[in-house]
């Protein structure tokens, strides 16, 4: 496949900045890069162009620095509600996932962001609060506070004491008077066979 040296009009993901000298297919310079202007072809003309490219460059970038600098220290003060439905435990049915956190981001403080600037090092599976890194810029890192909540209806289990019903006063006494009853009978018992002893000994002499 031909390649063909063009020079960048303006930044494109993956392939580089204004100013930048890349090599490309010949085709995709042909048919996409220089009929939306996003380049040029190298040429004596064009080279010329490289200061005045670079210095919007430099100007892009700043304003970019200062923007994520500035959105870093707003986000750093917010806490980013997502409420979800869950099972036992605070467990989700399923996880968070950056797009959901941009898109509340969005919905709640009117702020844009692309979710592949939120970085995920563990999947949030469990109501909670979380700390999530942000990639806002090459030189600008950031935090944002997300807190999990749940949406169903916590079940309170509720113990009920059993009460040990007391004995009646009635029963009491009967109890007492058996327990007194079996310990009078047990000295008689004894008493009846030490004088059938002693009689046995009497007839012997006899």
């Amino acid at each position: 496949m031909a390649k063909t040296e063009v020079i960048l009009l303006q930044n494109i993901v993956g392939l580089g900045g204004e100013s930048d000298n890349v090599r490309v297919a010949a085709g995709y310079a042909r048919n996409f890069l220089f009929p939306h202007r996003l380049a040029v072809p190298v040429t004596a003309a064009n080279k010329r162009r490289l200061e005045a490219l670079k210095q919007r460059r430099a100007e892009r970038e700043a304003h970019e620095f200062n923007t994520m600098t500035e959105l870093s220290k707003a986000l750093s003060k917010l806490i980013c509600v997502i409420k979800v439905k869950t099972g036992e435990e605070g467990k989700l049915f399923g996880a968070v996932t950056a797009g959901m956190i941009a898109d509340e981001l969005k919905h709640q403080f009117d702020i844009a962001l692309d979710k592949k600037k939120i970085q995920l090092e563990h999947t949030i599976r469990v109501a909670g609060d979380y700390e999530v890194e942000l990639n806002l810029h090459l030189e600008v890192k950031g935090t944002l506070k997300v807190r999990i909540e749940s949406t169903t209806p916590s079940v309170a289990v509720v113990e009920v004491p059993v009460e040990e019903k007391p004995h009646s006063e009635k029963r009491g006494r009967r109890f007492e008077a058996e327990k007194a009853g079996a310990a009078d009978a047990k000295p008689k018992g004894a008493k009846a066979e030490k004088s059938d002893k002693v009689e046995k000994k009497e007839k012997a002499k006899a």
